[in-house]
């Protein structure tokens, strides 16, 4: 009988080392995400074009957004905030992606200082600002960090970062969401208005008895040279 020598089985290999799983997300950072800094801007300059509204709705409403206390907003504050509010409406009053970019522009140009990383002595994420300092007042810091997020969103989706509402006597901004299809009303609430108002312009007495309701008088009218 030959002789067959036996071989040991080579050695398993090891099982792949697992990758740690990455560090949980701070929720916080949501509110320091362009988008929602973007929203937060829309809200403000609405806000402040009602000439009613004092420091405590303001101060709600930067609560409602994220912001810490204590938010102590005195009438000058909000006098400066009102004219920072001008300024930016006038990125969302732009018509193209080339006005935008240019107001943009000159706003970072005439209010910001250089980018900077802060957590705001560790009380929030680590995040950009372009103010001179985390204590600047509430007009620069608003007014900075609006420029920022609308420019981010420029950058990103390559269109106005949003738009003043189409609705008949409605004067509310609001931003473009991604890149699909150009938004051109604040809300829900607008855009059915408006809707409705054009049916209701198309079917109104005043069209259904117009030159356009009787086909048989305007072929008259042009046999008749009138």
């Amino acid at each position: 009988m030959r002789y067959i020598p036996t071989v040991s089985p080579l050695p398993a290999e090891p099982p792949p080392r697992a990758e740690p799983p990455p560090p949980p997300r701070d929720p916080r950072s949501v509110r320091h995400s362009p988008a929602a800094t973007a929203r937060r801007t829309a809200d403000l300059v609405n806000a402040l074009a009602d000439e009613t509204a004092g420091p405590g709705d303001i101060a709600a409403l930067l609560r409602a957004h994220g912001e810490n206390d204590p938010v102590g907003l005195t009438p000058h504050d909000l006098a400066g905030l009102r004219q920072a509010a001008g300024r930016l409406r006038e990125v969302f009053a732009a018509g193209t992606t080339t006005d935008a970019v240019t107001v943009l522009n000159r706003l970072l140009h005439e209010h910001t200082g250089p980018l900077r990383l802060t957590s705001h002595r560790g009380a929030s994420p680590w995040h950009p600002h372009v103010d001179p300092d985390d204590d600047a007042p509430w007009p620069e810091w608003f007014l900075a960090s609006s420029c920022l997020a609308l420019a981010v969103l420029v950058w990103t989706h390559q269109r106005p970062p949003g738009g003043i509402c189409a609705a008949d006597g409605c004067p509310r901004v609001f931003v473009s969401q991604g890149s699909g299809r150009d938004r051109r009303y604040c809300s829900r609430r607008c855009a059915t208005r408006e809707r409705v108002a054009a049916h209701r312009r198309r079917h109104s007495p005043a069209q259904e008895s117009g030159p356009s309701a009787h086909p048989h008088l305007q072929c008259c009218r042009k046999r008749s040279g009138t």
